[in-house]
């Protein structure tokens, strides 16, 4: 496979284990992108547990970690993430909203601190803190090209196109649809992509009870995708309350719209 994404979390705002989400999983949003040799990761939420003791299993790397937002429920995998504590490991925490580094490890120290965590932050021994400004392409090592762009969530959030051997998967979670400008950029961001991951917490019917939260609809996903020429549309970010029977219904639904639309389920890996 040249290029791939693992969803190891596909719930928004608070982990949901439960009898309710067994068959499209109950972690927060995590994935594993693999672009030939090259491996990294977007946002390190609840299912970040998972993948760390995966990859603490294998030979020591560096990994390259970046945040799409800084938000709980994208963070809180980190002081779970056994690699980040094993110096022989190392971790390159990327954010791209704020304006240095300084902001991503001021976040993680304020979670990691009495009387919130027991740990410090700086047990953290294989993490380097590093930033970008959304926007442009981030300069790293690997073979995967990854360019940015800021989307429109409260304290910002970065979208993500990583391109590789002439296949793309955007990653376009946490973001509101309704700023006409931001809405065109959106649009140019993912225009032919293969796959886009998108912010499907709510259906246009909740979305007025919750516009300013933050989030889009699935509707709105899959109207991108199709005008977008997105061939495969990952709906994303399932609203905490929402249960397997639901998400089935709303898949049903969306592949109606668009034939490559799908349900972002726990351990799908998506093959452009």
């Amino acid at each position: 496979m040249t290029l791939s994404l693992k969803l190891w979390g596909v719930r928004g705002s608070t982990p949901t284990p439960g009898p309710s989400t067994l068959r499209y999983g109950g972690e927060t949003t995590c994935f594993e992108i693999h672009a030939g040799d090259d491996i990294f990761m977007i946002d390190c939420g609840s299912g970040a547990r998972s993948l760390g003791m995966e990859l603490h299993a294998r030979p020591p790397a560096e990994y390259d970690l970046f945040f799409t937002h800084t938000h709980l429920d994208h963070i809180c995998g980190l002081p779970f993430f056994t690699p980040a504590y094993d110096d022989r490991f190392s971790i390159n925490a990327w954010a791209g909203h704020f304006a240095d580094s300084s902001g991503l490890m001021d976040i993680i120290c304020r979670i990691m601190s009495p009387p919130i965590f027991p740990v410090a932050a700086n047990t953290l021994r294989a993490v380097t803190f590093r930033n970008f400004r959304a926007g442009g392409e981030v300069e790293r090592k690997g073979a995967a090209r990854l360019t940015t762009i800021a989307l429109n969530h409260p304290g910002g959030a970065t979208g993500y196109r990583i391109t590789h051997e002439g296949k793309s998967i955007c990653v376009i979670t946490d973001h509101e649809h309704g700023d006409a400008e931001v809405d065109r950029a959106v649009r140019r961001f993912v225009e032919g992509a293969d796959v886009m991951i998108y912010d499907a917490m709510y259906t246009d019917d909740e979305y007025a009870r919750f516009a300013g939260w933050g989030h889009s609809t699935w509707q709105k996903g899959v109207e991108l995708g199709l005008e977008a020429g997105i061939s495969q549309v990952v709906l994303h970010h399932h609203d905490p309350k929402r249960s397997d029977d639901a998400l089935d219904a709303i898949g049903e639904e969306a592949a109606r719209r668009h034939p490559g639309a799908v349900i972002g389920r726990e351990g799908m890996v998506v093959v452009p």
